[in-house]
């Protein structure tokens, strides 16, 4: 029964090959025609283009805002580098500020303690000048007092104290060198 509705052709190139049958070829196609003009009849061509239609615009739309929400996305990451690099900069900023304040303050701070070291430099040179003064004083009084024990005894009588201190000062500035005390 198979052989009958199925028949076997043989082809050139030897092998087999199944057709229908004529009539069933005929059959087929007219029945699928009907089929055509009842679905497009029906609206269904037009449903179907109209959903396809739909769906494209969908899609599109789906693309269009897919790239507006990339090219907002590009413009945000710019944005954010671009506040990166501000805040670099301002950082950047920040750090040659830092470094030059602490620069300023390093050199106050020398100027400070060089004016501070002067003051003492010069306090102790005036007082040194001050116990050289004192020293100096005291060295003449007493060689004052020597000298005139001394003259006392060579002399043999005393001189009054008055008249002793100005005949020492009197020599000993001869002795002293013209720039000291």
């Amino acid at each position: 029964m198979v052989r009958t509705v199925l028949p076997l052709v043989v082809g050139e190139s030897g092998t087999k090959q199944i057709l229908p049958a004529t009539n069933e070829i005929i059959w087929g196609t007219v029945a699928f025609v009907l089929l055509l003009l009842v679905l497009a009849r029906a609206g269904v061509f037009k449903a179907i283009q109209k959903a396809l239609a739909e769906r494209t615009e969908r899609i599109q739309g789906e693309m269009d805002r897919a790239a507006q929400e990339r090219k907002e996305a590009d413009q945000l990451l710019e944005r954010y580098r671009q506040q990166l690099a501000e805040a670099r900069a301002e950082a950047n900023r920040i750090v040659e500020e830092a470094k030059a304040a602490a620069d300023q303050a390093r050199r106050d701070l020398l100027a400070k303690a060089e004016a501070e070291a002067n003051r003492v430099v010069s306090r102790a040179q005036e007082e040194i000048q001050a116990e050289r003064n004192r020293v100096l004083a005291e060295l003449r009084g007493e060689t004052a007092s020597l000298a005139l024990g001394l003259a006392g005894r060579v002399i043999g009588e005393t001189l009054d104290d008055d008249r002793h201190r100005r005949l020492v000062d009197r020599y000993i500035e001869e002795l002293t060198p013209r720039g000291e005390g």
